[in-house]
């Protein structure tokens, strides 16, 4: 896929360097304010869109007249146009454009929030496809049923409809210049445009309007943060931090332009509050990443820059102490240093717990199961079962914990996650080891012989012992004297 210059000259843009303040917090100071100016008037071939757009789309007219493109002169021809060549470009009403509006169209006026999304992991979110998750939705889930010219071998619909909406998609263009409709419409937020670009600014700024107050909105993030993988959105409306802002949500002024935390508003925190907007120490960023200390993505969690360096991404070289002290930043505005301090031991510690206990053995098991198994990923229930402990029940649990949602965090995380673990992981490789130690396959023998030595170095650790009834006669009578004050203090 080549890359393609940029469409048209910039209309307005702020050059920004990047500095950096005692305590490690990284800022963003402008350089130049004036680097710019917005059209004196409408252009001749936008005000030629908008007079029949008006009444072939009145909703979009109407959108676009509630923004602030509409008050800069900005019309549907500055952000849509193209040149010939482009892979997208076709000729309408006499006029080369695109149907699609790339980051790096939208670039040409919004250089700084273009340049610190193609440097976060939400640009990247597309590289997920082909993972464990989209074996799922294309093989198990799904078949080559959809056939479309960009995909003549067939498709999975599931994965097209699900995966594709979220994280995004390759989009195709067609010979003639249309859209491969398994690729669009699309707004996923790692979509790979045809000039190369990654990402969508739509999938937050809602078109024509674009309005802040949208994107600015819990459940805007909540479109694609939730689920039972990644409830943020659920976890944030339990949390005190989403009932604050339901019963203030007038107090908020999320259409502020300036929308600084402490200053404009302080009734409640958003998503955006948290994880990109401005405070009086830090300006907006559109890199998501930069104010987070874990990535609870994999079955064990790691450090941000971890991550980030697996994708080439310069937050490689952003430490998570750094990213921490960010986001202290931000909570600071609302709660005192111990109770900052106090919250991220909590957190840590679940991280610990779920680290130590589950995931660590958990993996362990699994690898020494592999000989013992079918081939094909998903062809067994353990493998559904330790997905669903890592990917869906242990995410939840750390999810939960870092934005304080604590029945998340328990009933539907640590508890779920312990559920399944003894009563369906564990006897689902008992049940692999008894079908190996049974073969005629002297390697299939030697490997549940491997699986069962360590099955039984893990429960007989301190964290699982209580499974093989083995719990020490001091830890018994403390429960039993826990349990009899209990019932003293209730009955």
């Amino acid at each position: 896929m080549k890359t393609q210059s940029p469409r048209w000259p910039v209309l307005a843009a702020v050059p920004l360097t990047v500095g950096l303040v005692a305590g490690g917090l990284a800022l963003f100071t402008p350089t130049d304010t004036t680097a710019g100016t917005f059209p004196g008037r409408l252009s001749a071939k936008s005000q030629k869109c908008v007079d029949c757009h008006k009444d072939k789309t009145p909703a979009l007219y109407e959108q676009w007249g509630k923004s602030k493109h509409y008050r800069g002169n900005v019309g549907c021809y500055e952000c849509h146009l193209a040149k010939p060549g482009d892979p997208d470009a076709f000729k309408h009403e006499g006029e080369v454009i695109a149907v699609i509006v790339s980051p790096r169209d939208c670039g040409r006026c919004h250089e700084r929030e273009v340049e610190e999304f193609s440097k976060s992991r939400h640009a990247k979110a597309g590289h997920i496809l082909g993972s464990a998750d989209n074996v799922l939705a294309e093989v198990v889930e799904g078949n080559r049923g959809f056939v479309t010219p960009g995909f003549p071998g067939g498709n999975s619909a599931a994965a097209v409809n699900g995966c594709w909406q979220c994280h995004g998609t390759e989009v195709k263009v067609l010979k003639d210049g249309r859209l491969d409709p398994a690729t669009w419409p699309n707004t996923g937020i790692g979509r790979v445009n045809p000039d190369g670009s990654e990402g969508s600014c739509t999938a937050c700024h809602s078109r024509h309007e674009f309005s802040l107050e949208v994107a600015r909105q819990p459940d805007t993030c909540g479109k694609c943060h939730m689920g039972p993988d990644h409830p943020q959105i659920e976890i944030y409306n339990e949390s005190k931090h989403g009932i604050a802002f339901r019963a203030n949500v007038d107090k908020m002024a999320l259409d502020s332009p300036k929308w600084v935390v402490g200053e404009d508003y302080s009734a409640a925190p958003t998503c955006a509050t948290c994880h990109m907007s401005a405070t009086p120490n830090q300006p907006v960023s559109h890199d998501v990443g930069l104010r987070i200390s874990w990535n609870n993505r994999p079955a064990i969690s790691v450090r941000p820059e971890v991550a980030d360096a697996k994708l080439g991404l310069p937050g490689a070289k952003v430490p998570w102490q750094q990213r921490r002290k960010a986001m202290e930043d931000v909570c600071s505005n609302c709660h005192n240093q111990p109770f900052i301090d106090g919250f991220y031991t909590q957190y840590d510690a679940l991280i610990d717990l779920y680290h130590e206990k589950f995931a660590k053995p958990g993996l362990a098991l699994m690898e020494l199961a592999k000989p013992l198994k079918r081939a094909p990923q998903f062809a067994e229930k353990v493998d559904f079962t330790w997905f669903e402990i890592w990917h869906h029940e242990g995410r939840r649990a750390r999810h939960g914990a870092s934005m304080m949602g604590p029945d998340i965090t328990h009933w539907h995380g640590t508890y779920e996650v312990a559920r399944n673990f003894y009563s369906e992981f564990i006897p689902e490789l008992y049940e692999l080891v008894e079908r190996g130690k049974g073969s005629s396959d002297a390697a299939k023998k030697r490997a549940a012989a491997a699986l069962e030595a360590k099955l039984d170095e893990v429960l007989n650790h301190p964290n699982h012992r209580w499974y093989l009834d083995k719990m020490p006669a001091e830890e018994k009578a403390e429960r039993a004297k826990r349990q009899a004050e209990f019932k003293a203090r209730y009955q």
